[in-house]
C-alpha cells in the first residue's frame, strides 16, 4: 500500500506575548508614576518667605521699608505683628489699620505698602487699595496662594 502524503496547512499561530508584556510595562510605569504624583500633591504646603530688598535690587521704592497688610475675605492682617483687623475697621480713624495707612502716609518717603492678595479676599483689597491711593502712599501687591504661609523676613 502507497502511502499518502497527507499535507496539513501550516496555521500561522500569532503570539501575544511580546504585546502583553509591553502593556503590563506601560500600565505598571503610568502607575508608578500616579503615585509620585499624588503623594507630591498630598505633601503639606510650604511657607512663602518675604525678603528684604538689598542694596543691589533695582526699583523706585528700593530706599523705602515695605509695610505688609494681607487682605483676606474677613478683614485684613498687619505684619509683622500678624496682628487682624477686621472689615469694620476700613472706617474706624482709630483702627490699626487706619493707625498704619496714617503713618505711611506721614512717611511717604520712607515706607510704602504691599499688600498680600489671598483669593477670598480681592473685595477686601478692592477698599484698602482705594483707601491707600486716594492718601497718595506708594503701593504694591502681591498674589498668595490659598494656603501658603506667610512668613516677613526681619
Amino acid at each position: 500500500m502507497p502511502r499518502r502524503n497527507i499535507s496539513r496547512k501550516q496555521q500561522t499561530e500569532v503570539e501575544l506575548f511580546p504585546f502583553l508584556s509591553v502593556l503590563a510595562c506601560t500600565i505598571g510605569t503610568l502607575i508608578l508614576l500616579i503615585i509620585v504624583l499624588t503623594t507630591q500633591a498630598l505633601e503639606p504646603q510650604e511657607a512663602v518667605v518675604v525678603a528684604k530688598i538689598d542694596e543691589n535690587s533695582k526699583g523706585a521704592n528700593k530706599n523705602k521699608t515695605p509695610i505688609y497688610i494681607e487682605s483676606r475675605q474677613d478683614g485684613f492682617i498687619l505684619h509683622p505683628e500678624q496682628e487682624f483687623a477686621p472689615r469694620a475697621d476700613l472706617y474706624d480713624e482709630k483702627s490699626p489699620l487706619r493707625t498704619t495707612i496714617a503713618n505711611l502716609k506721614a512717611n511717604k518717603d520712607k515706607q510704602y505698602l504691599i499688600l498680600i492678595l489671598r483669593p477670598d479676599g480681592l473685595e477686601m483689597f478692592a477698599l484698602v487699595r482705594e483707601l491707600v491711593e486716594q492718601e497718595g502712599i506708594d503701593i504694591g501687591y502681591e498674589p498668595l496662594e490659598y494656603g501658603l504661609e506667610l512668613k516677613i523676613a526681619s
